[in-house]
């Protein structure tokens, strides 16, 4: 497929904004992420703080905990590109860039699914990153907000 086709399906869908350059952002999500079409493929980029930039500056994370973490979300992560219908274009990547966790996966695209599909990785990505918080931290107001979100969420669900 043509890029023009897949950035003319991008512009239509109602959950992506155009972010110039080929690159388009996700309107419904909670941490940074942009998708660019080249070449025929979307490649998706997710950026999620680590574990020791969610918690509040009074508590320090342990190193093996910070990497045990960061260890499990990444393996977490390979199977990210298989919530869509598209192709992996090779393995995703993941890794720490000061204070942020950055994953990235290119998949072939068509227009018709090519939206969601990108959003469905984005989801995949920001889900797999919130299972993994560890209980018993203080959050930063972001992650706290999202968190204390889920479990409203939970508790209007039991009722």
């Amino acid at each position: 497929m043509s890029d023009g086709d897949i950035r003319a399906a991008f512009a239509a869908h109602p959950t992506f904004e155009d972010a110039g350059d080929g690159a388009y952002a996700p309107t419904t999500n909670d941490w940074d992420a942009t998708v660019v079409v080249e070449d025929g493929a979307v490649t998706v980029t997710v950026r999620v703080p680590t574990l020791s930039a969610s918690v509040t500056e009074r508590e320090d994370v342990a190193p093996v905990v910070e990497d045990g973490w960061f260890e499990t979300l990444a393996l977490r992560l390979d199977d990210a590109t298989n919530v869509t219908r598209a192709e992996a274009r090779g393995d995703p990547t993941v890794e720490r860039d000061d204070g942020d966790v950055v994953f990235e996966a290119t998949i072939d695209a068509r227009p018709e699914n090519a939206g969601d599909d990108a959003l469905a990785v984005v989801n995949y990505v920001e889900g797999t990153w919130f299972e993994g918080i560890i209980p018993g931290y203080d959050y930063r107001e972001g992650v706290q907000d999202l968190r204390d979100r889920a479990a409203g969420n939970a508790q209007a669900d039991q009722l």
